[in-house]
Parts: structure tokens; C-alpha cells; sequence
């Protein structure tokens, strides 16, 4: 799996073939079909393997926003989920692996995390975190921490979590400007 993982993070799903997975771990191509399956089924093996964001979801909704803020800030990075961004990032490109990365994300991470957000437009409110947490992750790892002082990093901390703590509460529904 962790061959998969690594080709698939470096590579586009549509350049990746089950005969390189198997011979970076030195075996026939015959056994990766055998124990995954096909190349389809075994990018959906790689996608499950990475982190689902689940973490997200545990403890208090009202810390929500703190707790997040300061794992996206200051938290070592966490391989699996950087490997897993990675593969989904590469497979833009590519209709299939964008079809099968959808579905995965919605039914191992939207779906529950809609449902976890609950009340009203919980979608769109989930969809908003989610892409916040996204945005920032990225942006942290493009520029290798951010390139901001301690302090000015514990500034950004406390306003992203009053932003993140913001769309994870239920409050009123915002009005449409007319």
C-alpha cells in the first residue's frame, strides 16, 4: 500500500501503472491485481488509507475553531495527510481519478462532517471550513510555516478560529443582499 501511496503522491493517477506499484516493492504486477484488484480499485485503497479528517470531529463543537486553528498553525504535519492531499491535487487532471476521489471524499469525509456541522445549511457551512482547514494547510506548506514570527503566527491562530468557530456555529441564516 505504501508503494501505491507513494507513486500516487508523485505522480498522476493516468501516468501511474499497476506494473510500476509493483515494481517499486520488487514483485509481479499479477499479485498487486490479485490482492487490490484494479488500478481503480487500488487508488480507492491508497484514498482510504489516507487521512480522513475525522479528527476534525472529535471534541466540543464550541472549540472547534481553536482546536483547528492551532493544529493547521502550529501541529507537526501529519504525512498521511499531506500524501493524501498530494494524490488528490494530482488527479485533477484526471476524469477518473477525480470521479473516484468525489466519491471517497464525500462518503468518508463531506457526508459525515455535514452531519457533524448539523443545523441549518450544514453543507454549505461544512464545505466552507473544510475549505478554509484546505487553503491555509496549503498555504502553510507552501511557504514552510508561513514565514511569520511566533507572535505573528499566534495572531493569525486566534482570528482563524473565530473565523472557523463562525461557520461551524448554527446561528441565523446571513440575508441575501438584494
Amino acid at each position: 500500500m505504501s508503494a501505491a501511496q507513494e507513486r500516487f503522491s508523485r505522480e498522476s493517477y493516468d501516468d501511474v501503472g499497476m506494473r510500476d506499484i509493483a515494481g517499486d516493492v520488487g514483485v509481479d504486477a499479477a499479485l498487486v491485481s490479485r490482492y487490490f484488484g484494479s488500478k481503480e480499485d487500488l487508488f480507492t485503497s491508497v484514498l482510504d488509507s489516507c487521512s480522513n479528517g475525522s479528527e476534525l470531529m472529535d471534541g466540543e463543537r464550541s472549540e472547534f475553531g481553536r482546536r483547528v486553528a492551532h493544529a493547521v498553525i502550529f501541529e507537526p504535519k501529519k504525512e498521511g495527510k499531506l500524501k493524501g492531499l498530494l494524490i488528490m491535487l494530482r488527479s485533477v487532471g484526471s476524469t477518473k481519478a477525480m470521479e473516484l476521489v468525489q466519491r471517497t471524499g464525500s462518503e468518508r469525509f463531506f457526508d459525515p462532517f455535514t452531519e457533524w456541522v448539523g443545523g441549518e445549511d450544514a453543507p454549505v457551512r461544512a464545505r466552507l471550513a473544510a475549505a478554509t482547514i484546505m487553503g491555509m494547510a496549503v498555504s502553510r506548506e507552501i511557504t514552510a510555516g508561513f514565514g511569520l514570527s511566533h507572535e505573528e503566527c499566534e495572531r493569525m491562530e486566534a482570528r482563524m478560529a473565530v473565523i472557523l468557530q463562525g461557520i461551524i456555529d448554527d446561528g441565523p441564516a446571513l440575508s441575501r443582499a438584494a
